[in-house]
């Protein structure tokens, strides 16, 4: 039987853009009383122009009542039932600096960031109990003042206690598809998989998922970062799961067990009929001159904890430190662009 929710939640959104639009933005729709915080002028553009969403069940334009750019100030006037964060992973340590002096005052935080690190330095804060890890699977476009899904998966949310229960019958009836998880490190470390595909390469090589996995020789590079990832996870006892939409263990099989040309066949026709003439966010980062990469926060992840628990990881740890010398400009940006054989001499012994 299908849970009900009468109750209308008051929820503070970190970040305004593409997850917090559509994930907030949705809850407005519903009902909940949803504030915005994010930068000065990101606010003044969506006072301007608003918040479109083009969801499956329809297209709405929002014009959000409660926009905030200061934490303080959100806290001291209102009371939340949670809060979502929903910034980039190398925007996590400026936005909680700053939290411990008012930990008390600080709702439960729903953390639907990508990578596995973010939970950890927060709960270090707040406490383990005021953290709920989450994780979005729906495929998410921009359009000019808004978002819309381009494929309806789902959302994870650790299910902990009645709250996060209610909290997820409030997502799903927002249109979400919400699931809740009972092991939030094991959905974590299984959407880290799935965000490793072609990310990094694309972005140093400049080339969509469909160029690269249909490159022997780069896609043999694709399926040893994974390869790598699932050992990582192995050591660590870290259980694959599905996510909303997402066959993780099928496709973990079938990068650990397939033989290199079935494999290609299966995740080039997967992956082309997804995203493969997509550009990935690590290649949007890199050419957005902001000068930051979430690499070290997936890649950097796989190689920190394969050091933790003794597993080699010399794809991830090629992968992470070339892109982030490409966003530190330590490197010619064009150095690797639409360039197989320049790229493939970062990994002799993979050839």
């Amino acid at each position: 039987m299908k849970m009900v929710l009468n109750k209308k939640f008051k929820v503070l959104c970190f970040g305004a853009g593409a997850i917090g639009s559509y994930v907030g933005g949705s809850l407005s729709i519903l009902g909940h009383e949803v504030h915005f915080l994010d930068r000065p002028e990101t606010l003044e553009t969506i006072k301007s122009t608003g918040i479109r969403l083009n969801l499956p069940n329809g297209n709405f334009d929002l014009q959000p009542q409660y926009l905030w750019s200061n934490f303080e100030e959100a806290l001291h006037n209102n009371e939340f039932d949670f809060s979502i964060i929903a910034v980039k992973s190398y925007d996590t340590d400026n936005l909680i600096h700053g939290w411990v002096d008012m930990k008390e005052k600080i709702p439960p935080v729903l953390c639907l960031q990508n990578g596995v690190e973010n939970e950890l330095k927060i709960r270090s804060i707040i406490g383990p109990e005021k953290v709920i890890s989450g994780t979005v699977t729906t495929a998410i476009g921009r359009i000019e003042n808004g978002i819309v899904v381009e494929r309806l998966r789902g959302l994870g949310i650790e299910n902990k206690n009645n709250f996060t229960n209610d909290m997820i019958i409030a997502f799903q009836q927002a249109g979400l598809n919400a699931v809740g998880f009972q092991n939030p490190e094991s959905m974590k470390w299984s959407k880290l998989l799935t965000n490793l595909t072609t990310n990094a390469s694309s972005a140093i090589l400049a080339m969509t998922p469909t160029e690269i996995l249909s490159n022997h020789q780069l896609f043999k590079i694709e399926i040893e970062q994974l390869r790598e990832t699932i050992r990582v996870m192995k050591a660590k006892k870290i259980p694959l799961t599905d996510l909303p939409g997402t066959p993780v263990r099928l496709f973990a099989t079938i990068v650990e067990k397939f033989p290199l040309l079935l494999s290609k066949l299966i995740l080039n026709k997967a992956i082309s009929g997804g995203r493969g003439g997509k550009m990935p966010s690590f290649y949007l980062d890199l050419h957005s001159n902001r000068r930051k990469s979430e690499v070290d926060y997936l890649n950097g992840a796989v190689v920190r904890f394969g050091e933790l628990c003794g597993v080699s990881t010399p794809v991830n740890t090629v992968l992470n430190n070339t892109l982030i010398k490409l966003t530190n400009e330590e490197l010619l940006i064009n150095k690797f662009d639409h360039k197989p054989e320049e790229y493939l001499k970062l990994f002799p012994n993979k050839r």
